[in-house]
């Protein structure tokens, strides 16, 4: 793989950049929103790991000024992602006071999380950090998801995506890998799934 390959605008950086997107991620939530029927509108959303905020500009045009999109992140969104239905909370997601200012914004009909891990180019290491973020995503879907309401996350491709899917299984009616045609073709990230979370 050439070192600049990911420097190196494609199709979709370069369609995220026309239409108004901070980042080419955007076209991977479009393609779950499509198969899964993910978003709709009045909806209460939580976008973690939301930094620059492609995911969350594309919720608050998918609801067109209804419900309410809470979206956190380490690091500040563009400073054109905004909204009059939009809370943006700036900090470590799995810090207490974080949790609790969240799940005061709470219950939530979808939780999204599109975060990505400091890479290291080792992959045990990465897709490690990788599922530890899914445990924190998956955390937060148990906890402040409404009855019914559907969930996705991304993962580094490995040996524990299964793990992953197991315990998703406890929670949600149906939980399933999705791999958006969006995704890098070297890239080893794909989504889970979770649709229509139990009651209990």
């Amino acid at each position: 793989m050439p070192a600049n390959s990911y420097e190196k605008p494609d199709f979709w950086s370069q369609k995220a950049f026309k239409e108004g997107y901070p980042a080419r991620s955007v076209y991977k939530l479009q393609e779950i929103d499509e198969k899964f029927g993910f978003i709709k509108k009045n909806y209460t959303v939580l976008d973690l790991g939301s930094a620059p905020g492609s995911w969350t500009t594309f919720l608050l045009r998918k609801m067109d000024g209804t419900g309410k999109v809470v979206s956190c992140d380490l690091n500040p969104l563009s400073k054109d992602v905004r909204g009059d239905n939009l809370l943006f909370l700036q900090g470590d997601l799995n810090s207490k006071d974080i949790r609790e200012k969240i799940k005061a914004e709470g219950p939530f009909d979808l939780v999204v999380c599109d975060a990505a891990p400091p890479t290291t180019g080792n992959r045990t290491v990465d897709t490690a950090r990788s599922e530890g973020l899914v445990d924190m995503a998956i955390w937060y879907a148990q906890t402040m998801l409404k009855p019914g309401g559907n969930f996705c996350v991304k993962i580094f491709q490995s040996g524990g995506q299964q793990n992953e899917l197991k315990k998703m299984r406890e929670i949600f009616t149906t939980a399933k890998g999705f791999k958006p045609e969006a995704c890098r073709k070297e890239s080893f990230e794909t989504y889970l799934i979770g649709i229509n979370k139990k009651i209990g």
